[in-house]
């Protein structure tokens, strides 16, 4: 498949907050809240802090071969492995939740954009090794989010029973189910029946979603050396137990945060304000807030409860059992990793803001944050029918109703504004107010009044001379909305809905291929791919 890009500014698409729009414009509102600039410079000053940080690496290893043994990956990525245990090797990191089938595309664009990064590092900076590695977030419990799936516009749902961290729960019969569905879907794409034989591969039943998802993302990006990180792990988490420690004896990480929110620019939103303890308590199928009532501590929605000497007991016995809610989570990544830059969405950079006096407090380094890479991926097809309608793609981030009137307005041989007559209505009312007036004063307001209900009326004939000309195109704008319902599905971007699926079937692995060759470093603009 052949494609084109056209990269734009993000401020051009609309669809993105402004605590992220100043960001990438270096907003001095926002200097105090980040350590390292978002370019090669910043990402330079970030490997140096960072070679002054001790890190584990004979245990970060033993954790990857643990993982990988046995598992027919690639060459690279075992080289990548290895190379952790040399000091002048560092991460790129990006982190998500275990997402069924990879959830949101996004998630994928995410990975491509470490991936990118670690690349061009590596031929930028001599003498050093960098590694891209995704996080996996396996311990998250909002099955909502991360159990549903949009396929070129079809919704899918897993059914299933099972509670608590996500990576947890078990390929069922329901899963198996879904995947027949998508089967019948896909299965007239090209590479339908590929994409579906991957799926059965690795959503095999008894297996946790981590596992599944593990094999997943090894199996699409093995060949460019990415390594997955799974961190539920008894053995990693036990250098964690300082800071949860800490943690449950002063509830550092609130007070932190809420310096720093009550610094932070009023006109930005509050991302993660964070609880009293940020942590949870996960066992089997259950994770809980760890809550403090006095002296002791509970855990919500059970009957456990401990005192301070109690669950420090039980954090040196089960670390496993203490998992790091949105605010030390990424304390934890940074402490087990040699990262240097942490790629995130626009949310994720907004709770990082919030979050430097935590890194501080607990001298942990702070790492570069980049926007991850966003892209609007347009089908030939589509492409084609937006030409023939005589927009572009860019046209495409305006709102459908504003598109379907710049069409109408273009296309019509018919006058359909009045806007040259309510400016004579408005002269005429002027005079008859004049006249009015040097009868009776009091009788200007009236005919006010009568001016505002006759505008009013005019107005409703324009939309009604609109909707009759709409009945007579009703064919290009039923192409119109179904060419932005593929490209902005739901009033919003299409990375934050579709699926993986919704075009790897189309294209194969050469989608993949394509993403990575127009994923940039440092350019932080919105790529609008278009299939040719």
């Amino acid at each position: 498949m052949n494609f084109t890009a056209q990269y734009i500014p993000y401020q051009e698409t609309g669809a993105f907050s402004a605590i992220v729009n100043d960001y990438l414009g270096g907003d001095p509102a926002l200097l105090p809240f980040y350590q390292y600039s978002p370019d090669i410079d910043g990402f330079k000053k970030a490997l140096e802090a960072r070679k002054n940080f001790i890190t584990d690496r004979e245990l970060l290893v033993s954790q990857f071969r643990s993982q990988y043994a046995g598992r027919d990956t690639s060459k690279m990525v075992l080289d990548n492995i290895e190379s952790l245990l040399n000091q002048h090797t560092f991460t790129i990191c990006t982190a998500h939740q275990p997402n069924i089938f990879t959830g949101h595309l996004y998630f994928i664009y995410k990975i491509l954009h470490a991936i990118r990064l670690a690349d061009d590092m590596n031929r930028e900076i001599p003498g050093h090794h960098f590694v891209p590695v995704y996080y996996m977030g396996s311990e998250d419990a909002d099955l909502d989010e991360l159990g549903e799936v949009y396929v070129s516009g079809k919704h899918y749902r897993w059914n299933t029973n099972q509670h608590g961290a996500v990576g947890r729960m078990k390929v069922d019969a329901a899963m198996i189910t879904l995947i027949n569905e998508m089967q019948a879907q896909l299965s007239v794409e090209p590479f339908g029946t590929e994409v579906v034989a991957i799926m059965r591969k690795c959503y095999t039943p008894g297996r946790t979603i981590e596992s599944a998802t593990f094999e997943l993302v090894d199996t699409l990006f093995s060949s460019y050396g990415l390594l997955v990180f799974l961190p539920d792990n008894p053995a990693v988490k036990r250098p964690f137990n300082a800071i949860v420690q800490k943690e449950l004896e002063e509830q550092f990480s609130q007070k932190a945060v809420a310096e720093t929110i009550e610094a932070f620019p009023g006109k930005y939103k509050v991302q993660a304000a964070g609880r009293e303890i940020n942590l949870f308590y996960l066992e089997g199928d259950s994770r809980e807030r760890i809550e403090k009532t006095g002296d002791q501590f509970s855990i919500a929605n059970t009957t456990k409860v401990f005192s301070l000497g109690d669950i420090l007991r039980e954090l040196e016995h089960f670390p496993d059992r203490f998992s790091a809610n949105v605010i030390l989570r990424p304390l934890f990544q940074e402490l087990l990793l040699p990262n240097v830059a942490f790629i995130g969405g626009g949310g994720e950079l907004a709770y990082w803001l919030e979050l430097k006096k935590v890194f501080e407090i607990t001298r942990i380094p702070f790492p570069q944050l980049l926007l991850r890479n966003s892209f609007m991926l347009v089908p030939a097809k589509t492409a084609l029918t937006i030409k023939k309608l005589g927009f572009t793609t860019t046209d495409f981030f305006k709102k459908e109703l504003t598109l379907m009137n710049e069409l109408v307005h273009r296309e019509s041989r018919l006058q359909l504004t009045l806007a040259e007559e309510k400016a004579l209505l408005g002269k005429l009312y002027e005079d008859i107010a004049l006249i009015a007036k040097a009868v009776d004063i009091t009788l200007q307001q009236h005919t006010q009044a009568l001016q505002q209900q006759a505008l009013k009326k005019i107005t409703r004939l324009e939309t009604k001379l609109l909707r009759a000309e709409k009945k007579k195109m009703e064919a290009s704008l039923r192409q119109l909305a179904q060419a932005r319902q593929q490209l902005y599905p739901n009033e919003t971007l299409q990375e934050r809905v579709d699926n993986l699926m919704s075009f790897y079937p189309r294209w194969g692995k050469s989608f993949i291929e394509s993403l990575y060759q127009y994923t940039t470093s440092f350019n932080q603009q919105f790529c609008i791919i278009e299939e040719s």
